[in-house]
């Protein structure tokens, strides 16, 4: 272990998949990329507390994504980060205030090439077609999605009303469960193109 770990974008990769120095290469995101998401969602509105929340959310994916050996390269890791902790904040936004989601600026900087599911959910929550994919991923899951993107509940308000322990273990449930209806997007072309026509 060495101290102050300097880590390449394929390094980083993998240390993270590998599951070695994990603590050390976790650290190195922190060092390397918190500052610049911070300074992100302070310029649009959010509080030190908000983006020491997201940027925590954003590595706890990214971690994931590189473990089941989904991170395919295509950005590099600032890029992937930056894209998931403003996909993140946006939610947020929108959660907190409805009437935002005319706001230009956050229109005029979306990628809309970005494959974030989270995305695809914000743009889809109110579409009949959304509400069905849920109902296809079990009980479970389809009572985390309609919690948090229909009624609108805090990961603690969640703790309520579902059988798990803390946020955390929310936050893990709801992450995978949109993995899941990512799965869902992809191997369905019929689905995937009526989603494109959506987002559109």
């Amino acid at each position: 272990m060495r101290a102050q770990e300097q880590y390449t974008d394929v390094e980083l990769i993998a240390a993270i998949s590998a599951g070695r120095e994990l603590n050390e290469a976790i650290r190195f995101i922190y060092r390397q990329y918190s500052q610049a998401t911070s300074s992100f969602i302070m310029q649009h509105g959010g509080s030190e507390q908000d983006a020491d929340d997201i940027f925590q959310e954003t590595v706890v994916a990214f971690i994931e994504v590189v473990q089941k050996g989904k991170y395919r390269g295509e950005a590099s890791v600032k890029t992937f980060l930056n894209s998931i902790a403003r996909n993140y904040w946006f939610n947020e936004i929108k959660k907190r205030d409805r009437s935002g989601l005319r706001d230009k600026q956050f229109e005029l900087s979306r990628d809309k090439n970005e494959a974030d599911v989270s995305h695809y959910i914000s743009e889809m929550e109110r579409k009949r077609q959304l509400r069905e994919l849920v109902d296809q991923l079990g009980e479970s899951c389809r009572k985390v999605l309609l919690l948090f993107y229909y009624e609108n509940l805090s990961m603690k308000e969640m703790v309520e009303h579902l059988p798990y322990d803390n946020e955390q273990v929310v936050r893990n449930k709801k992450y995978k469960c949109l993995q899941a209806l990512a799965g869902l997007i992809k191997d369905n072309p019929a689905i995937a193109r009526q989603m494109q026509e959506i987002l559109k």
